[in-house]
């Protein structure tokens, strides 16, 4: 299947917080489809809110390190335990073309099923803890400009403006599209 659009800073989904997985029949099919989308957007990380979809699900591949080359997919996820903190600039998929420095937990221990339903618990740290903790915002309805200070994100007010124009016209050219339709 193509990849699917990611959705940009401005639409509503980015800010609610997603609904658990129940129905794990069809999410092979899906979870392919975020990776692929994932990777043609040359991202690291993808939650299913920044495709449309209300579910607790995103998948991580980081790539190019030697921390962790395993594509990993996480459903109902849940952070137990943080620990420690670090300065890291982060980007987002959803909010192209800015870079903030962002203060995380160093180590989380992180709860959450896998596609075989079964639950699993362990510890992260390095790019990958920071990459959980970025997906697990998204599915809490948070982006990376709540995580910084009101002058920080005053510098990139201009390029937020842009973004959420350019979101809000999808979303129009979505809604007379789907009218359309017979």
């Amino acid at each position: 299947m193509p990849a699917m659009d990611i959705v940009h800073y401005g639409d509503p989904i980015l800010r609610k917080k997603c609904s658990p997985v129940s129905d794990f029949s069809n999410l092979s099919s899906l979870v392919d489809d975020l990776f692929d989308s994932m990777y043609e957007a040359e991202g690291i990380g993808l939650a299913a809110n920044q495709v449309g979809l209300d579910m607790n699900l995103f998948v991580i591949h980081i790539t190019d390190t030697d921390e962790d080359d395993t594509p990993r997919v996480f459903i109902n996820g849940e952070i137990i335990v943080s620990k420690g903190e670090c300065d890291f600039p982060e980007g987002c998929l959803s909010i192209p073309q800015v870079s903030l420095d962002i203060a995380r937990p160093e180590t989380i221990i992180f709860r959450y099923q896998g596609l075989d339903e079964e639950w699993k618990e362990e510890e992260f740290n390095g790019l990958l803890g920071r990459a959980i903790q970025h997906e697990m915002d998204h599915l809490n309805g948070i982006l990376i400009i709540d995580r910084v200070s009101s002058l920080e994100k005053m510098k990139i007010n201009k390029e937020l403006k842009e973004i959420k124009i350019n979101a809000e016209k999808k979303m129009s050219k979505r809604s007379l599209e789907k009218r359309f339709v017979l």
